[in-house]
């Protein structure tokens, strides 16, 4: 089997011991091709490439961002995505049940390849860009864009950054009164109004440390899209979501949480426009997003 084993070397559990030992593994049965990353986006075009190349598989070590930019090259083609969890959280790779070890992962990896273990997923998909397990629009992604603004901190401070990042936009965005988005259905009906709302493609949404962030739990890979929508960011109506999803999981029915299963497209208005994230990357601001559910968008190679 031709593998590309695509690295970010700036993921925070990327080493070069590990890289080595990964890839050695690796080519003990299949004939493999190591290509780093060097800027955003680089991942995409690589991925692009050995799709067009005819790869059979494209394993990416790093974290879910650089796991997002190989997604987006890959979708709609015959070459399969294998994750190796290299990032500080590492949120798809443990949604489909690696270990957080990169070392361990690769053995479970070695053994689903021979296996033939690859299944077609659904992606979302926002304004164009792919998503693996969640699009965040408005607070969430106002916290990813101050974390990505502290650069080279992201590798070493990891959750604490994240905490910090939390803490500050909060205060700088908690107390605004007017909604500034509207969630509108394929009819164009309003489904929901708030300050933060996220679209999930999986779940949990995240992790904090071992503890799963979950929000809509039994949300498979074959599902269409579930958005929850945060109408107050104030503590009284936020704090019982995030308790509830670090505990038992399933906001559904919680006062301070609007949720919405099985949209397949969908639209987010707002004025002023609002940023957005994908699995984890800022990608600026918009006063319209359209969100679609693409079905068995890609091929997946599952431990």
């Amino acid at each position: 089997m031709r593998v590309l084993l695509l690295v970010n070397s700036a993921a925070s559990s990327v080493t070069g011991r590990r890289r080595v030992v990964i890839q050695k593994a690796l080519s003990a049965d299949h004939e493999v091709t190591l290509s780093e990353t060097v800027r955003r986006g680089h991942a995409t075009r690589l991925a692009r490439s050995a799709a067009s190349d005819g790869i059979d598989v494209v394993v990416v070590l790093g974290g879910d961002g650089t796991l997002n930019e190989a997604a987006n090259g890959l979708a709609g083609t015959d070459t399969a995505l294998a994750a190796l969890p290299g990032g500080s959280t590492n949120v798809f790779a443990r949604i489909i049940g690696l270990p957080d070890d990169p070392i361990e992962a690769a053995g479970q990896l070695l053994d689903a390849l021979d296996r033939g273990a690859v299944a077609r997923i659904g992606l979302g998909v926002v304004d164009g860009r792919y998503f693996l397990f969640h699009c965040g629009i408005g607070f969430d992604a106002a916290v990813v864009e101050l974390v990505e603004s502290r650069g080279p901190l992201k590798r070493w401070a990891g959750h604490p950054l994240f905490i910090y990042a939390a803490v500050t936009t909060w205060l700088q965005r908690a107390n605004r009164r007017r909604s500034p988005m509207r969630v509108l259905d394929a009819g164009g009906d309003t489904l929901a109004e708030g300050l933060l709302t996220i679209v999930l493609n999986l779940n949990p949404y995240t992790y904090l440390g071992s503890r799963s962030f979950d929000l809509v739990p039994g949300l498979g890979q074959d599902e269409p899209l579930v958005t929850v929508t945060l109408p107050s960011l104030s503590l009284h109506r936020m704090l019982p979501v995030a308790l509830k999803a670090l505990r038992s999981g399933d906001v559904r029915g919680l006062p301070g949480a609007t949720v919405h299963e099985g949209l397949r497209d969908l639209t987010v208005h707002a004025e002023p426009p609002v940023p957005y994230q994908a699995d984890g990357d800022h990608l600026g601001a918009a006063p319209r997003l359209r969100i679609r559910w693409a079905p068995e968008a890609l091929r997946l190679v599952l431990p």
